[in-house]
């Protein structure tokens, strides 16, 4: 253990000695001197050469950047936006397919127009009641049966103007009133006496639908019936309205 010892003892002697004499044979150490100027920046160096591509990275799920969502659920509807100017018109479509035909219409007038009229004549030969309607029942004609026999009257379906005349065979003075709706529209009127004699009496009037028209007797009612000398009143359309 002391042979050991002393081995290293020496080895740091021999050490030692040499800085020792060193010392003794150099002048003092000197103050440090002033910092030198910066040199000048160097050039950039050349580019290197360009490495490899890299491999893909991983796809990333966390951090603090945004990440996307999923899809939301539709917002509600909105308001409704200003109406936006009209376009300029379109072309003209093509023809439609035919509708099935409509139900037929109520009957038109036309056909009728030409059909308002009457001709009808006594069917008696004794005198009308005074101051009555004369019904003439035999009928000559009588389109749409405007005319009615029963009660002597000309009922109007068409309006328009109508021509009315009458022609009376008599053997004794007869004065007849034209009426319509009671209102007197003119009378005409014999006084002469003679045997066998006849007179007659016409006039256009207008008629709404529904008026009435008809004869009457006065104080005289000298009017026969017999074929011989038939009376007969007429009736027909001349311009409907």
């Amino acid at each position: 253990m002391l042979h050991h010892c002393f081995i290293v003892i020496c080895a740091l002697l021999s050490l030692a000695i040499p800085l020792l004499v060193a010392m003794e044979s150099c002048p003092a150490i000197g103050m440090p001197g002033m910092p030198g100027i910066p040199g000048l920046p160097g050039r950039d160096g050349r580019d290197g050469e360009k490495g490899q591509k890299g491999q893909p990275g991983a796809e990333w799920h966390g951090g603090l950047v945004p990440q996307k969502g999923e899809k939301g659920e539709p917002g509600l509807t909105g308001f409704a936006g200003k109406r936006g100017q009209s376009g300029e018109p379109g072309k003209p479509g093509g023809p439609g397919i035919d509708g099935p035909l409509g139900e037929p219409g109520e009957p038109g007038t036309a056909g009728v127009q030409q059909q308002a009229a009457f001709s009808v004549a006594r069917g008696t030969n004794d005198y009308p009641d005074k101051a009555s309607v004369i019904r003439f029942t035999n009928v000559i004609t009588n389109i749409n049966d405007d005319y009615n026999t029963a009660t002597g009257h000309f009922r109007c379906r068409v309006p328009g103007t109508y021509y009315f005349v009458f022609h009376a065979s008599l053997e004794d003075r007869l004065c007849v009133l034209m009426k319509l709706d009671q209102t007197l529209l003119t009378s005409f009127c014999d006084h002469r006496r003679s045997r066998r004699q006849v007179t007659a009496g016409s006039l256009a009037v207008y008629l709404s639908r529904d008026q009435e028209v008809w004869l009457e007797t006065k104080d005289y009612r000298g009017m026969r019936g017999k074929p011989a000398g038939y009376s007969i009143f007429s009736g027909f359309l001349l311009h409907a309205h």
